[in-house]
């Protein structure tokens, strides 16, 4: 079992940032066996986006939508994935998932709401 708990959501203006934390925590089995941790979002009416995502060997990947802007990084020694949101603008508003496969099971965290401000 592997549990995710988002923090750092908020409202900010754009042009603004905000850094989003993903905190791992469950079992130790579980946790090795986790190849990539990624961040989501979904606005109301849309699909659930890939964002950024970070594999367990540290390569990252973005969507198009976020480069130069979004950067998401890890910790390992605190088993927290981050996500480091900058130039925001307001069409970045919305919920933001953390998400880890495990043992070819899906983990999601219950989001955290993101609202840039024009």
């Amino acid at each position: 079992q592997v549990q995710l708990v988002e923090s750092g959501g908020g409202l900010v203006q754009a042009g603004g940032s905000l850094r989003l934390s993903c905190a791992v925590s469950g079992s130790i089995f579980s946790i090795q066996r986790i190849n990539a941790i990624g961040w989501y979002r979904q606005a109301p009416g849309k699909e659930r986006e890939l964002v950024a995502v970070i594999s367990s060997r540290g390569s990252t990947n973005y969507v198009d939508s976020v480069k130069g802007r979004f950067t998401i990084s890890r910790d390992n020694a605190k088993n927290t994935v981050y996500l480091q949101m900058n130039s925001l603008n307001p069409e970045d508003t919305t919920v933001y998932y953390c998400h880890a496969k495990s043992y070819g099971l899906d983990y999601w965290g219950h989001g955290t709401q993101v609202t840039v401000s024009s």
